[in-house]
């Protein structure tokens, strides 16, 4: 069976092809701030869970026979959801609040089937992961940023990368902090019948 990421992100793509699955990538252009402004007040398990299934149905249109895996990311910290930073400065200002402190990692996904270039089948969840950040000097956080890492990544942080320096520890699953939970998947996947033994490549 043909497995399609939709995430532009290697952390995702790393995760599955280290546990043995090789996807195809394709990166969806959903406009996420439009999705989220629709959504209102929606919970942030609602809101990560809505932007990996809006991902995962762009792409889906491209294939007649396949499954298709959609993800999103985003912090939850002092009552905020927060995505990429975007500049230096947001990440500046973030990690000013961090420090020290704890927030929700969420990371949304969408399992959709496709038969005869149509969705069958849909199982969605979220993973939820308690971060405890560290204390970064000010200097250590300067030199963080001027890497352009924090810039790009959910709440301005990675746990496998640079970023992992400056966490304390997780409470949770830390395959869902790089991106794509292994164990919701898992259960995703046997919702819709499928084994994710039989997405494992020849090794």
């Amino acid at each position: 069976m043909l497995l399609v990421l939709a995430s532009q992100s290697p952390a995702r793509l790393g995760v599955l092809r280290a546990a043995g699955a090789d996807p195809e990538v394709r990166v969806s252009g959903v406009d996420e701030d439009a999705i989220i402004a629709s959504l209102g007040d929606a919970k942030p398990d609602t809101v990560v869970t809505a932007l990996a299934e809006a991902k995962a149905r762009e792409v889906a249109g491209e294939f007649a026979d396949a499954l298709v895996i959609g993800c999103d990311s985003m912090l939850h910290f002092d009552g905020e959801l927060v995505g990429k930073p975007g500049t230096a400065e947001i990440a500046r200002q973030r990690w000013a609040r961090m420090a020290g402190g704890t927030g929700d990692l969420l990371t949304g996904h969408a399992l959709l089937r496709v038969r005869d270039g149509a969705v069958t089948a849909t199982a969605t969840g979220a993973e939820r992961t308690l971060i405890r950040f560290g204390r970064p000097t000010q200097d250590e956080i300067d030199a963080y940023i001027a890497t352009g890492e924090p810039l790009k990544v959910a709440g301005a942080f990675t746990l496998d990368a640079l970023g992992g320096w400056f966490v304390d520890g997780i409470d949770g699953d830390p395959s869902s902090v790089v991106g794509i939970s292994l164990p919701l998947v898992r259960r995703l996947l046997a919702d819709l019948g499928v084994s994710v033994t039989s997405l494992w490549t020849a090794r």
